[in-house]
């Protein structure tokens, strides 16, 4: 048992922690079964890293979502500490040599998607590992009643009958209604209930909902009159660019993001946006996951989002540096149309389903009882204009295959290429004596990176082009020979999104998706979209109130700041007293409250509301 305070400080550079995350930590390091419910922004890697660096051991961590996985190893690894990912996707030697490392190599951390959970490999190799803790995260994913339920979630509750019965699990979510806290502890098998949470409540942001139907032009408005830097959430990769196209016509330091851009064009306008050389950013639901950028001063949702659990979770990227910032949704009567047709399209016919999934088979060349675990280059674009369907319905019948447990569909693969070498090092040297044309470029390839003996390590073609000085056609002819000659296990670079089979293709007339999966998902999608809709047209009630409540908080007052809370504080008062502020400062007297309160003969607090007020809405700045 180490320090964790000296553990924080070694690696991560800080002196303490942040509320709840040592209550947390120490929890876990108890051996209790937890619960860990943190606003977005809250450091949830923090409470599940510590601990298992103050243990020996591994700890696997469960998640969805692989690039935030591949993110957080490869943080890991530049603190030095040994961790590695596991999801769909991987070669079979790829994942055998990983997992042996786990086992073998000293490993900290084992990232894993929970599609590889249940396979054979997976749950031979893990009885061999020294678990510490089970960590998983986006906990909500597995109860039926969470806004992103996942089927395969549910095979982690199985992991529990492989692991040593001390070995806890630390669940972590940012966002979970009363229901769904309860059915995460129920289908992790808590040994006890054990609940830590910080409050939701965000004081220093302000919630807003604009009524408008010319949202580009509150937009362009806005930016103009406010400074800072901003989120703007869009539902389409095309909206993105629209929008951004036009604020940049409009005089506003704008760009676009959405998963389908390579990765290295994401991840330069991601770094320009943190780095302050690009002030706004026009992106999908993609973007923010795992992204700690503190002085957003406003997250403004251009389309009503699904759910009021994602709303909250991308409105908390807002004002993490505790200055006030805004949180602000665009909203029209039409849009209620929208996110109807929404539900439509997200819930096909079942004959689509299954039409789909055949279709898919025989473009993939996947033979009925065959194609278990291998990744296979996809393109739904080509797909779709092959079999003649429509890219959206083919979007959610591959969605609901996959929560359905046949497939696992990866859109965003972000694989690089990798390399490892198959001979030890010294065969490398007696092959390097012989072989004096590859002698000098298998140098570059060694000085360039470390640890091709153990692990498949990730490279960059066009650095190695660099280096070498020349072409990357030259790079790509020396590494293909190397990986004929049995020398290297050269895994090219993935373009294209990815299906892999996670069990042998069935014959589509055997293909159930079950009640689960599409009734109970559609009805909570409907009440989900109704909540949305409430939020949005509310206008009887605190917003900051009303999201709270939705979480379950009680004991709520009013946050005196949203457009509800200012519209009431309006009426308070009179419209003599506006026009006597409102004429004083035409008059240029001074804006001290102080002074124009004396100047006027009116309270001091009622000068100051009404100084706010006309801020919040515009009138003065």
């Amino acid at each position: 048992m180490y320090d964790i305070h000296a553990i924080l400080k070694e690696h991560w550079g800080y002196d303490t922690f942040r509320p709840m995350q040592e209550d947390i930590i120490r929890s876990a390091l108890e051996g209790r079964d937890t619960l860990a419910l943190m606003p977005t922004g809250g450091g949830k890697s923090i409470t599940f890293q510590v601990p298992a660096m103050a243990m020996d051991g591994i700890c696997i961590v469960v998640t969805p979502l692989i690039a935030l996985m591949k993110d957080q190893v490869e943080n890991l690894k530049k603190l030095r500490i040994k961790a590695v990912a596991i999801f769909s996707g991987l070669t079979a030697r790829e994942m055998d040599i990983e997992l042996n490392n786990c086992v073998f190599g000293g490993y900290k951390f084992l990232y894993v998607s929970p599609e590889r959970l249940g396979t054979d490999v997976f749950q031979t190799r893990v009885k061999q590992m020294k678990v510490n803790l089970l960590v998983v995260d986006e906990a909500h994913c597995i109860s039926q009643w969470g806004y992103d339920f996942r089927p395969s979630y549910l095979a982690i509750a199985d992991l529990r009958d492989i692991l040593p019965s001390e070995v806890p699990v630390l669940a972590v979510t940012a966002t979970a209604t009363a229901k769904v806290v309860g059915d995460i502890q129920a289908k992790l098998r808590f040994r006890k209930p054990n609940v830590l949470k910080t409050s939701f409540e965000r004081k220093n942001l302000v919630y807003l909902v604009r009524q408008t139907e010319d949202k580009l032009h509150y937009l362009l408005k806005t930016l103009q009159r406010f400074p800072g830097s901003g989120i703007i959430y869009a539902r389409n990769r095309r909206k993105t660019s629209d929008v951004a196209k036009f604020l940049q016509e409009n005089g506003i330091n704008a760009d676009f993001y959405h998963a389908g851009l390579n990765t290295e064009v994401r991840s330069e306008k991601q770094d320009r946006w943190k780095e302050g050389l690009c002030r706004i950013i026009v992106a999908t639901n993609a973007f923010g996951m795992g992204i700690d950028k503190p002085d957003v001063r406003f997250v403004i949702h251009i389309d009503p989002p699904d759910t009021l659990e994602a709303y909250f979770q991308e409105a908390g990227r807002a004002g993490r540096d505790l200055q006030k910032s805004y949180a602000v949704l665009l909203y029209e009567k039409a849009d209620e149309n929208k996110l109807n047709q929404r539900l439509r399209v997200s819930f096909p016919e079942p004959d689509v389903i299954r039409r789909v999934y055949q279709a898919l088979g025989n473009f993939l060349q996947v033979p009925i009882g065959g194609g278990r675990d291998m990744p296979l280059d996809f393109s739904l674009e080509k797909f779709s204009a092959v079999f003649h369907f429509e890219q959206l319905s083919v979007y959610h019948a591959l969605k609901l295959i996959e929560r359905e447990g046949f497939i696992q569909y990866n859109e965003d693969p972000k694989m690089a290429a990798k390399v490892i070498f198959l001979v030890q090092r010294d065969d490398l040297y007696k092959f390097q004596v012989a072989n004096e044309t590859f002698d000098q470029f298998i140098k570059i390839l060694l000085r360039s990176y470390s640890g091709f003996f153990s692990e498949y390590v990730s490279i960059s073609e066009e650095l190695l082009a660099r280096h070498a000085k020349v072409t990357i056609e030259v790079i790509y002819d020396f590494l293909q020979k190397l990986d004929k000659m049995k020398i290297i296990d050269y895994i090219p670079r993935r373009k294209q999104s990815m299906i892999t089979y996670t069990r042998e293709r069935i014959d589509d007339k055997y293909l159930n998706i079950s009640t689960a999966n599409y009734k109970v998902r559609k009805d909570i999608m409907q009440a989900n979209l109704a909540a949305v809709m409430r939020y949005a047209n509310e206008k009887e009630c605190c917003r900051s109130m009303m999201l709270l409540e939705y979480f379950g908080e009680k004991n709520l007052r009013p946050c005196g700041q949203c457009d509800y809370c200012i519209q009431q504080k309006e009426q308070e008062i009179t419209d003599e007293e506006w026009a006597c502020v409102a004429n004083a400062l035409q008059a240029g007297q001074a804006a001290d409250a102080e002074q124009l309160g004396k100047n006027l003969g009116m309270k001091e607090h009622k000068i100051i509301e009404i100084l706010r007020t006309m801020r919040d809405n515009e009138k003065i700045t």
